[in-house]
């Protein structure tokens, strides 16, 4: 006999897995916790967000592998072959790891300071489609820069750890002897955070460190101007976005593209776009607005970007202001647009979202760190060898008497035990003794040996009193950078706008309004043609079996909403649509706005203000009557989801101005007839409506305006409150008819 499985019910919060014979019971908190936390938590920690030195565990073990190929005073070698070495550190591809050398390359322009010397084709940050040659064409190199990120990393400077597989040692952090973490942009996006960085000048940056180490209450913005991008550009200067960057990590920059006129050719050239796009972007964007009709200033575009650098191409037509066309285009393209900066920094394993002034005390913190311990590393080496030549100063009292010593003991053993009792020295410098060349036990060789402990005492008080001495510490810090803005520091980029006077932003231009005749068919084909043009020739020319269902003379500025099956609503405009000729079909709807697969336009409304109302009928005999209002929209959106609600079939949308009557019939032949102003208006666009036929066994067949139908004793059918089930027409009495 078959056992009977009880099924049981479910708590909230747990789930229960079958078919093993056991039912198991799942917390979905502590599932989450088990799976997706390790994850999120890897992810932040180990992948997406850059630390303290400015780079995240990708570009660390790639650089680190460089560093010790011998590539960074070396020849260049081929891309391929960093790739491969790479993955002893990092094993997640070789796709990955190469993406990660490119844009660390010199040739891809993406760093204002490249790590990496490149040569053959890196792509450009600043385009799309230009794809970088695959590693094995490309070779590179470290950039001399890079000198600076391992300058102290084999003086026990960072905690070395072990591999993925713990075959070598990795640095958890480089030793870097400036704040990269500001001087190179960096963008990682996490599990639930983010983090974007903008770049700095390095000499900027170098300066602002040294002033807040010697005065912690220093105006960052006396010394760090604002941002420098690798793309060069304009940022229009706000100096209160900019302090609010320096204290919080948060705001945005705004950057524009820079640009000359050729008065000649009538050409505007652009050669420096902002960071935040691409030279592809802002064609296709142009080319679009040119489409629409918004930018008629312009007669082509084109993308004259070669070896020399970037270059954009507009062709101005005749007549037109090369500087008002530009502040066009930086308002309706992203030749104008906004860095928004998020400095969210991993700090001992926290992600923190810091500003300028953390993030260099941060760093500053982190780099006295790393100066002591490499210190002391230098002050260990130095008292071993202080040590080994205050033993060999010992043996310089009798050089004789230790060569009798090792002569005369019979084992090799037995050595230097004799000559730690012969000279009162340890094991360490006997064993360092016995060590000693034979044509070196000389009196020459020893004294000059035994010179160097003078200078080495010195050294050694030297360190120890920086070691001892934060200020000493500040000052190795603030020398180390100074030496850095003399090998490295160049010239701004990116220059500042002041005062500049935004222009208003404007949705659209106004045009000029004229009446023009529209027409919508049951199809879903539209068309519009001015009058002088229907009176030439009225025949409409229309799809087989098709027919129009909605005809008027408007205004040429009239929006026009488009309601398909789907319950959304598509937002268009005359002036969107080509004047035409009634021998011509028109737009196909579907087709013209991009609508999806199976998708079709079932009523359009047309209006100026959006002061009219929408009524729909459907076919569980309720209606709905929503402002026309609710479909306005401040910004341009052209598509609303949820136009209408979907708990029923669509039976008839109307658009009216006022209250007014309509008749429905029903699919059991009864009849009412209705004034609108029964029904209270709801702004809610998918509002299921309000009952106003009562139906039992039979749905809504069909609503009309109550001028569209003849009917002899139309108060007979009137109802004055809804819902309501209506009743009969009578044929010999009412005569009903519906047009």
């Amino acid at each position: 006999m078959k056992k009977k499985t009880v099924k049981k019910s479910v708590p909230k919060g747990t789930a229960y897995i079958e078919g093993s014979g056991k039912v198991v019971e799942s917390n979905i908190v502590d599932t989450l916790e088990d799976n997706y936390m390790p994850y999120a938590m890897s992810v932040i920690v180990s992948r997406a967000l850059p630390e303290i030195d400015g780079f995240k565990p990708s570009h660390r073990k790639l650089l680190y592998t460089m560093y010790k190929m011998g590539l960074l005073n070396g020849a260049r070698t081929k891309s391929a072959n960093i790739v491969g070495q790479t993955m002893r550190l990092n094993p997640h591809g070789d796709a990955a790891i190469y993406e990660t050398m490119v844009r660390l390359a010199r040739g891809n322009e993406a760093l204002l300071h490249p790590y990496v010397d490149s040569k053959g084709n890196f792509g450009k940050a600043y385009s799309r489609d230009m794809a970088y040659a695959a590693s094995r064409y490309t070779e590179a190199k470290l950039d001399s820069i890079s000198a600076e990120l391992f300058a102290d990393i084999d003086k026990d400077a960072v905690d070395m750890v072990p591999n993925y597989d713990n075959t070598m040692l990795e640095p958890s952090l480089f030793p870097v002897r400036f704040p990269a973490v500001l001087v190179n942009s960096n963008f990682g996006l996490a599990v639930s955070m983010a983090s974007n960085i903008c770049s700095f000048n390095l000499a900027e940056v170098c300066e602002t460190t040294i002033a807040i180490i010697k005065n912690p209450e220093h105006n960052a913005l006396s010394t760090l101007k604002g941002p420098d991008f690798p793309g060069g550009g304009y940022i229009v200067y706000d100096e209160a976005e900019m302090e609010k960057i320096y204290k919080t990590g948060l705001g945005s920059v705004k950057i524009r593209a820079k640009y000359n006129y050729d008065s000649d050719a009538r050409c505007i050239e652009v050669t420096q776009i902002p960071p935040t796009t691409t030279v592809e972007a802002i064609i296709d964007r142009v080319v679009d607005l040119v489409k629409e009709g918004k930018l008629k200033e312009i007669s082509d575009v084109r993308d004259e970007t070669d070896l020399s650098g970037l270059r954009l191409a507009f062709d101005l037509k005749k007549g037109n202001d090369p500087d008002a066309v530009m502040a066009k285009l930086f308002r309706l393209t992203p030749l104008q647009d906004n860095f928004n900066c998020n400095f969210n920094v991993l700090i001992a394993g926290t992600p923190r979202v810091m500003g300028v002034y953390e993030i260099l005390n941060e760093w500053t913190d982190f780099r006295r760190q790393c100066v002591k311990r490499r210190i002391f590393f230098d002050l260990g080496k130095k008292r071993e060898k202080l040590h080994l030549l205050q033993g060999l100063k010992k043996i310089l009292l009798d050089i004789d008497y230790a060569i009798k010593v090792i002569r005369e003991t019979d084992e090799e053993a037995e050595v230097v035990p004799n000559l730690m009792i012969g000279f009162g020295i340890d094991e360490v410098q006997a064993e360092y003794v016995a060590e000693i060349k034979l044509r070196h036990i000389n009196r020459e060789y020893i004294l000059k040996r035994t010179e160097e402990t003078e200078n080495l005492e010195k050294e050694i008080a030297e360190m120890e009193d920086v070691l001892n001495s934060p200020k000493k510490i500040d000052k190795v810090i603030i020398d180390e950078l100074n030496e850095i803005i003399k090998k490295y520091s160049q010239p701004r980029r990116t220059q500042f706008l002041y005062d500049v006077t935004e222009e208003a932003e404007v949705e659209e231009e106004e045009t000029e309004s004229y009446p023009v005749n529209v027409f919508f068919t049951r199809e879903g084909y539209f068309k519009q043609i001015t009058p002088k043009s229907l009176r030439m020739s009225n025949e409409q020319k229309l799809k087989e079996n098709d027919e129009i269902v909605y005809s008027a003379e408007v205004s040429s500025n009239s929006e026009l909403l488009f309601f398909t099956n789907k319950f959304k609503c598509y937002k268009s405009r005359c002036a969107d649509f080509p004047e035409t000729k009634a021998s011509v079909m028109g737009d196909y709807i579907p087709a013209k706005l991009g609508m999806e697969d199976g998708e079709f336009p079932i009523y359009m409304a047309v209006t100026e203000k959006f002061e009219e109302m929408l009524v729909i009928f459907f076919k569980n005999g309720k209606c709905a009557k929503i402002p026309l209002s609710s479909y306005c929209t401040k910004t341009k959106r052209k598509v609303l989801l949820n136009a209408y609600s979907d708990l029923s079939p669509v039976v008839g949308i109307f658009t009216i101005t006022e209250d007014c009557d309509f008749v429905l019939k029903s699919t059991a032949g009864k009849v009412i007839l209705f004034n609108t102003a029964l029904i209270l208006a709801k702004a809610t666009r998918d509002t299921q409506g309000v009952q106003v036929m009562r139906l039992t066994k039979a749905e809504l067949a069909g609503a009309y305006k109550a001028e569209n139908v003849e009917l002899n004793d139309t108060e007979r059918f009137r109802i004055k409150t809804v819902p309501s089930a209506g009743i009969i027409p009578d044929d010999d009495i009412d005569q009903l008819k519906f047009v």
